[in-house]
């Protein structure tokens, strides 16, 4: 189990390795508003854990068991930004979900991605849900 800085850096490291082929410590820190000490901490971290590979001044090359558990961080953003909106919340999305996301179970992730799923494809449901939620404010 990861601290929740650990899964910040992780899920970054994964969407840059996704996006630009390779990740290095200074697009981490700009992104993450942090030191550049604090990356590299992290990084000795999660290497030491098995879910990348680096070496000093060279990029950062995630593992399997980095790319796997990289793809679930960045997938249950997501989904916990889709179900901000799908329930009709005014609030930042990517606020909400940040702050939501290190703190719920697998389980109810996963019953959480089931029910945006759900009123995707059901969206007169969605539109009573918010009817009904407007009506009782």
């Amino acid at each position: 189990m990861l601290s929740p800085s650990l899964e910040d850096y992780l899920e970054e490291i994964y969407r840059f390795s996704k996006e630009l082929g390779f990740v290095r410590t200074t697009d981490i820190a700009k992104k993450l508003n942090v030191s550049l000490p604090s990356v590299t901490k992290a990084v000795k971290r999660l290497n030491k854990k098995g879910y990348l590979n680096h070496e000093p001044y060279k990029n950062i090359k995630l593992t399997q068991k980095g790319k796997k558990l990289g793809e679930f961080l960045v997938r249950r953003n997501k989904t916990l930004q889709e179900f901000v909106e799908i329930i009709g919340s005014k609030s930042n999305k990517d606020d909400e979900a940040e702050a939501m996301e290190h703190y719920l179970s697998k389980d109810t992730v996963s019953a959480i991605t089931s029910l945006v799923e759900f009123l995707k494809k059901e969206p007169q449901l969605q539109k009573k849900l918010l009817e009904f939620r407007n009506k009782n404010k």
